[in-house]
């Protein structure tokens, strides 16, 4: 019979691995243009202020993705690892306080891989994501059935879902579309939102009380408030200046409002089982989707 002190111990080790996994977290919005990209570049360097190594998955094409609001060049991609291309070191970029990997390509080519260039992305995300602390993924926004062929890691399982809620009649519709599709279509139960450009505390509560009544009612998932983002020019500012806001205007009240949500972030539980969690059960998921695509996207 094993005494206490090992059984104590045995835990005691189970937890020290939980803690080190990486923590995986897909942001994801109903629609383009609500500030997706300028939420995880932001929250990126917020988590990095306090001091957690953090790196950015980019499967936006341009314009306007998070590469090009940084001012960060890629002359190689995740696609380019796969394929042998490059090496790993070659496609990661910095963006002085975090890295960044261009994904968009590896995404919309997904359904065309072959197994060997599969086993090589997944080799190469596992590589990249085995030295952070947390991965963000500004996930592509998907509309229409004419982009039901491409994959994105928000639709995957293994990692939690942040969904940026623009403080707006439209962005709450279409945010709470994405969410309906995401529970009834890929058995998502758990929403992390960020209500984005509201004026307020109050506001943003209300923003999202309405949406977690109306959750409830309809759909077997759970939502909970993570923060909101204040409007301020200053987040604008600094975007043309191609930095995070927490750079650019560190005392203003958006740098702020981002300091308080990564902490809030931090604080998310793990997922406990390794086998339903991290990049292969992203990447496995994927697959899934790859196989039944329809099913998948609902569109």
């Amino acid at each position: 019979m094993r005494n206490n002190r090992g059984i104590d111990q045995a835990e005691g080790l189970r937890r020290l691995l939980v803690r080190n996994q990486t923590q995986i977290v897909t942001v994801v919005s109903g629609k383009a243009g609500v500030g997706c990209s300028s939420v995880v570049i932001n929250l990126a360097a917020a988590l990095a202020r306090s001091g957690k190594d953090v790196l950015v998955l980019d499967e936006n094409h341009a314009p306007n993705n998070l590469l090009n609001n940084l001012a960060l060049p890629a002359r190689y991609d995740l696609l380019d690892v796969a394929q042998q291309r490059c090496m790993m070191g070659d496609a990661l970029l910095s963006a002085k306080e975090f890295a960044v990997l261009p994904t968009a390509r590896a995404m919309y080519a997904l359904a065309t891989l072959r197994a060997d260039e599969l086993k090589r992305l997944q080799d190469a995300l596992t590589e990249a994501s085995g030295s952070v602390d947390l991965m963000l993924v500004d996930a592509v926004t998907l509309t229409g059935k004419a982009n039901a062929s491409v994959m994105s890691s928000g639709m995957a399982n293994g990692a939690a879902l942040l969904v940026v809620v623009d403080a707006t009649a439209s962005g709450i519709t279409e945010s709470y579309a994405l969410i309906k599709r995401l529970a009834t279509d890929n058995a998502r139960s758990q929403f992390e939102i960020v209500v984005n450009r509201a004026t307020d505390e109050q506001a943003a509560m209300t923003v999202f009380e309405n949406m977690a009544k109306v959750a409830r009612r309809n759909l077997a998932a759970r939502l909970e408030y993570l923060g909101y983002i204040p409007h301020d020019n200053k987040l604008k500012r600094a975007t043309l200046l191609g930095k995070p806001v927490l750079e650019a205007f560190p005392a203003s009240a958006a740098a702020k409002s981002y300091l308080e949500l990564s902490q809030k972030l931090l604080c998310l539980p793990m997922r406990q089982d390794a086998e339903e969690s991290g990049i292969s059960a992203i990447i496995q998921s994927l697959m899934r989707q790859v196989a039944q695509p329809l099913a998948t996207t609902g569109w």
